[in-house]
């Protein structure tokens, strides 16, 4: 909707996970470091906890387009609310093995196999699960016994495990102390700061084709009132961003102003949004100067406008066709 105003071939801040906007942050590159690490190194285990929203499966997809270039077989769970046996059913299939097996002595003779063979031709097989503190403590369990596929020299099966905080309560819990024990790497992933959420959005801004102009659009008032209302949460500062862009779009805005960022916070009922402080702009212009209050209207509006206009010119050529045909 807003691409061709701001003059950028794509969006940049959708909330999927695409790698191809990473953004190399100190404490982000040290833990992709550490997650290849581990893996192409044959660490065993590794643990990667973050707050909701900080970047975790990003790092895990980065991770996953890395293992596919080291020719590293690899089994991905992203949904761990699983029965044991469905879950086994789930890793063999990822790594092109039968699934169907009478007992999980059987699945787990087959994994084993299928280790073996790899070791042996010098190949690397990893299991990487996501959103890793939704595990059963029975599947956490079934998980440790997974390192015990193993030769004299390293572990046959590298495993990954990424999830919030509550991860971190689980493997500190006295149950899961030999788990505990057997983590190989481990690392934590930290909110922005400002510096950080300031080339997070001029990076994504660049990839999307701005061309120099990122400054221009996002002044450092407005990275301001996006780090204080997304308190540098990635995920956060994206969906603030995003929403800014279709807002001033509806104003015709050629700057995403502070005020803009406080209606977008105020829409999506952010916390602390009534404490985000009112920063004059530095930018003169007059654009966009009706205030937040008109811009989702003016937004309803333009869509509208555009929807009405795509609707005149389809019914245009219908109506010029159906005279051609009647002459």
């Amino acid at each position: 909707m807003y691409r061709k105003f701001y003059n950028l071939t794509c969006n940049p801040f959708e909330l999927s996970p695409d790698p191809y906007f990473f953004f190399p942050t100190p404490r982000h590159n040290e833990a992709l470091a550490l997650l290849n690490y581990g893996v192409l190194r044959r660490k065993g285990f590794v643990v990667v906890t973050g707050e909701v929203g900080t970047g975790k499966t990003l790092l895990v997809r980065c991770l996953l387009d890395s293992l596919a270039m080291h020719k590293v077989a690899f089994a991905y769970v992203y949904n761990p609310i699983l029965t044991v046996q469905n879950f086994l059913e789930q890793v063999l299939g990822d790594l092109g093995l039968p699934v169907a097996s009478r007992s999980k002595n059987e699945a787990l003779a087959r994994l084993n196999n299928y280790l073996m063979t790899r070791s042996r031709d010098e190949l690397t097989t990893a299991l990487i699960v996501d959103e890793a503190q939704l595990l059963s403590w029975e599947l956490l369990e079934e998980i440790r016994l997974l390192t015990n596929l193993e030769t004299t020299q390293h572990k046959l099966l590298q495993i990954v495990l990424a999830g919030q905080p509550e991860l971190d309560r689980k493997l500190d819990s006295h149950q899961l102390r030999q788990l505990k024990q057997r983590v190989g790497l481990r690392c934590h992933l930290l909110p922005l700061e400002l510096t950080e959420v300031e080339g997070y959005i001029y990076r994504r801004l660049e990839l999307a084709g701005a061309k120099g102009a990122e400054k221009a659009l996002f002044p450092k008032e407005t990275i301001q009132a996006i780090c204080h209302v997304s308190k540098g949460i990635p995920r956060l500062v994206n969906t603030l961003c995003e929403n800014a862009l279709m807002l001033g779009y509806g104003m015709q805005a050629r700057q995403i102003t502070p005020a803009i960022v406080r209606e977008v916070a105020s829409d999506f009922r952010l916390e602390q949004v009534a404490a985000v402080p009112v920063i004059p702009s530095s930018n003169n212009n007059t654009e966009g100067s009706e205030g937040p209050t008109m811009g989702l209207k003016l937004l309803h509006r333009k869509t509208r406008e555009e929807v009405g206009l795509s609707s005149a010119n389809s019914a245009q050529k219908t109506h010029v066709q159906s005279g051609m045909k009647s002459e």
